[in-house]
């Protein structure tokens, strides 16, 4: 029984030491300090510097209401009766959050959609003062806008370094949830460089946090335990409409990037190097005999782009840009889009296994070309044959960018395997784990001298990406 007791009382101690350090921890860094009059551990004298920075966005518009047409507009007048009336405008109230970042300018972060469509914006501030803002630029692709007021007295946050930032920190949220002014929550950096699953054309690098963010803290401040920013509140994850402890802030190294061109041109003016890049899958690690699963694989460089220039070809792995590493397909996209047009960049990739390094000059994205920037092209999971899929020569009539050779998939049957490699009736297979392939015949003299898996250089809609199959 003493023994007993002796082990838990080791055990408890255990226990109190890391919750000790934890505790020295916060002192230390001021994120907590102790009221000695009232004898309590608080965060408060950090918040009465944060909190002055943080403001409430109000915003009115006018929106249509939407139109029926169709089949629904059919069934309205059946039920009801007459025609539907036209739309009529509507007001559009919004709430949301925004973060003061330059007091002597008056310029204010928020999100884009927070201001989307807005006549009117009011800013009110945590001392009750009412501004009228405008518009310098919004840019929808990273949800970033920048708004500005005229005002006297404003507190600013300084911005944290994104590279400083670690899963683990302990972080604050604050914004105006509901519409509840200047609440503060608190958690931790539950992950780095999140994608949500958006469009192609969407630049997501998210940090994640299960600090509590709901509806109204959009454009709110998500800072460290110095009271530095660093992120703006964006988006949750969410069955309820409310928090569910994932919640998504873009990190800073984005929002200046964003920031420093919308005050200068009131727009972003973005970047294309002319690739179009993936993730690696296993796979296709496997199949391509790749030395890593990191960095972005070059499924096909446009002609005349600057990667061509510089010298990237197909299947090339880009590790590196700029000095920062390339962890997947998503990196290099959000690297390249920020950095403006005429500028000069290094990049690092790998060919067979060895390290290169070439300078490459950014050229202006044509926004009505989807092909000549870094685009995405999602590398589809492995199947185990190419079971569904009807291939055969390509059609004589048929006008493609990548020429006549190569392998056409006239049909896909729903379910099969094929279906789930991501082939598609229309693809065009050109080239199996590298090599070129003129016809049918030539796509199965390949196959049947490899065992596999096989990674196939498939032309979609005239752009280009890898499926792997097993």
């Amino acid at each position: 029984m003493r023994k007993s007791l002796i082990l838990g009382t080791a055990a408890i101690a255990l226990v109190i030491a890391p919750l000790a350090l934890a505790q020295s921890s916060f002192l230390n860094n001021g994120a907590m300090t102790m009221d000695s009059q009232r004898g309590v551990l608080t965060m408060a004298p950090l918040l009465e510097r944060v909190t002055p920075a943080v403001v409430s966005i109000d915003i009115r518009g006018t929106a249509k209401t939407p139109e029926m047409s169709g089949r629904n507009e059919e069934l309205f007048e059946r039920f009801f009766g007459g025609r539907l009336p036209d739309a009529q405008p509507r007001e559009k109230r919004g709430l949301g959050s925004g973060v003061i970042v330059d007091a002597s300018k008056g310029l204010i972060i928020t999100n884009a959609h927070v201001i989307d469509g807005a006549d009117e914006i009011t800013v009110t501030l945590e001392d009750k003062r009412q501004l009228e803002a405008e518009i310098v630029g919004t840019d929808k692709k990273t949800d970033i806008a920048l708004i500005k007021v005229s005002a006297r007295g404003l507190k600013e946050l300084k911005l944290a370094r994104a590279s400083d930032v670690k899963v683990g920190d302990y972080v604050i949220a604050v914004g105006n949830p509901f519409g509840l002014s200047h609440s503060v929550t608190s958690g931790i950096v539950s992950a780095l460089g999140r994608d949500r699953g958006g469009s192609r054309d969407g630049y997501q690098d998210f940090i994640q946090t299960d600090a509590s963010i709901n509806p109204g803290n959009s454009g709110g401040a998500l800072v460290n335990s110095k009271g530095e920013l660093i992120g703006i509140n964006s988006a949750i994850v969410s069955r309820s409409g409310g928090n569910q402890g994932i919640g998504f802030a873009v990190p800073t190294n984005i929002v200046q990037g964003v920031v420093r061109q919308l005050e200068s041109y009131g727009e972003v003016r973005r970047g294309r190097i002319g690739v179009l890049i993936g993730d690696i899958t296993p796979t296709l690690k496997e199949a391509l005999d790749l030395t890593t699963l990191d960095g972005a694989l070059v499924s096909d460089v446009v002609e005349d782009s600057p990667a061509e220039k510089a010298g990237l070809k197909r299947d090339d792995v880009i590790i590196a840009f700029n000095g920062g590493d390339i962890l997947d397909a998503s990196d290099i996209r959000n690297a390249v889009g920020l950095v403006e047009p005429g500028e000069r960049a290094d990049i690092t990739y790998l060919r067979e296994g060895k390290r290169r390094t070439t300078r490459i000059e950014i050229e202006a994205v044509d926004e009505d070309d989807e092909d000549n920037s870094v685009t995405s092209s999602d590398n589809d999971p492995a199947s185990e044959s190419f079971s569904g899929a009807e291939l055969t020569d390509i059609p004589k009539d048929l006008d493609l960018r990548g020429g006549e050779e190569g392998v056409y998939i006239a049909s896909v049957e729903r379910g099969s395997k094929a279906q789930r490699a991501g082939l598609r009736r229309g693809d065009v297979i050109r080239a199996v784990n590298r090599k070129d392939i003129t016809d049918l015949e030539d796509f199965e003299d390949i196959i049947s001298d490899e065992d596999g898996p096989y990674a196939l250089s498939v032309e979609r809609d005239g752009s280009t990406f890898y499926a792997a199959v097993k």
